[in-house]
């Protein structure tokens, strides 16, 4: 690999300054690897760069040096190579997402971070890799780093109700009976104010114990519901019409935001959300046998969101549930009319996501 020290020079001389050229890189922790090509495929150069401001902004100049640059094939675009597609954006290069190279092709000519980075570019420049990358930029990825603290705030709660109750299950009698018959919220509160008791005993120990995890959970509780706050003001802010649908709450609505992202634009369609969402139907015919099957793809958190709308409309709404009972008459499962419902409410969500964020504010500065 090429020092990432020395300043750059092409390893070929380009004909013409103004002719378009591709990037690609190959990510990682510490460095990102970059090749460049031509718009007929012939591999210019590749070279190594810090993951840093100043290995951006060198990465960036290197790679014009070679002609016009306007799109880039990145790897990872949502966990190594976030920060550099953040700043490729600023920049005005389109941030095409590639996924890994074909293993096929893997095998044909080996594999190295050269080899990757040279590939992202060509995966461009052919068309395989049609997914514009998430910009991470504005308040969606608020709401995901909200939704991903609150997700994990709300595991640890589970666990510590959890460990409380099995200590209570051991603890002594005359314990274990002044706390009997008490809800689950009453039951941590009056944990929380236990004494302690004297000695160092198990008994003084289990109330020790239990007055620990009370007040793990108290504190827990109240950092889940002020996320979930922050939550439900950011998508108020991006997304306003969302919350007012019929069944979706702050979670299901922050499941369907992060899958479309900081710019919905990027999908083309109402059809293409419901692809990424995993309800889109998938051709399954060979010869005289038409048919479909379940689409088992896309993203699975945004799939489960869209059903826990369906079935909250279901418990609640006679119109979801009268359209139900129609296709169930009509031959089709409860299950396949769900998968229906699905479909719907992924046009439905699409249409109150993407005008609000047309008129979404400007990029933020990159990182």
């Amino acid at each position: 690999m090429p020092s990432m020290t020395q300043q750059s020079h092409p390893r070929h001389d380009t004909a013409d300054q103004h002719e378009q050229v591709l990037l690609g890189v190959d990510t990682h922790k510490d460095v990102h690897v970059a090749a460049v090509i031509t718009s007929t495929g012939l591999l210019l150069d590749t070279r190594g760069f810090p993951t840093t401001r100043e290995g951006y902004r060198q990465l960036l100049s290197w790679a014009r040096a070679f002609g016009q640059l306007q799109r880039a094939g990145v790897e990872c675009t949502g966990s190594y190579g976030a920060a550099l597609t953040r700043y490729l954006h600023h920049e005005g290069v389109t941030v095409t997402e590639v996924n890994q190279p074909d293993k096929a092709a893997r095998r044909r000519h080996g594999k190295s971070d050269s080899i990757d980075a040279a590939a992202a570019a060509r995966a461009v420049l052919s068309g395989r890799a049609t997914a514009t990358a998430k910009t991470t930029d504005g308040p969606v990825e608020t709401i995901r780093l909200f939704k991903m603290a609150k997700a994990s705030a709300v595991k640890s709660r589970s666990m510590a109700i959890n460990q409380l109750k099995a200590v209570l299950v051991a603890a002594e009698p005359a314990l274990r009976e002044s706390l009997a018959g008490l809800s689950t919220p009453k039951l941590i509160r009056r944990c929380s104010q236990l004494r302690p008791a004297p000695g160092t005993g198990p008994q003084a120990a289990s109330r020790h114990t239990l007055r620990l995890l009370a007040k793990r959970i108290l504190h827990l509780t109240e950092e889940i519901n002020d996320l979930t706050a922050r939550i439900r003001t950011a998508i108020d802010a991006c997304a306003p019409k969302l919350l007012g649908l019929y069944g979706v709450g702050p979670d299901t609505a922050a499941a369907l935001l992060t899958a479309a992202g900081d710019n919905p634009d990027r999908l083309a369609s109402e059809a293409s959300f419901a692809a990424l969402c995993g309800v889109s139907p998938v051709e399954a015919s060979s010869g005289k046998t038409q048919r479909r099957r379940l689409n088992r793809g896309g993203d699975r958190q945004a799939n489960s969101a869209l059903y826990t709308i369906v079935i909250a409309r279901l418990r609640w709404d006679t119109r979801t549930r009268s359209y139900v009972e129609r296709r169930v008459i009509e031959g089709k499962t409860r299950r396949e009319a769900i998968r229906c419902l699905k479909r719907y409410v992924a046009r439905e969500i699409y249409q109150a996501l993407l005008p609000s964020r047309r008129q979404s504010l400007a990029p933020a500065p990159a990182v």
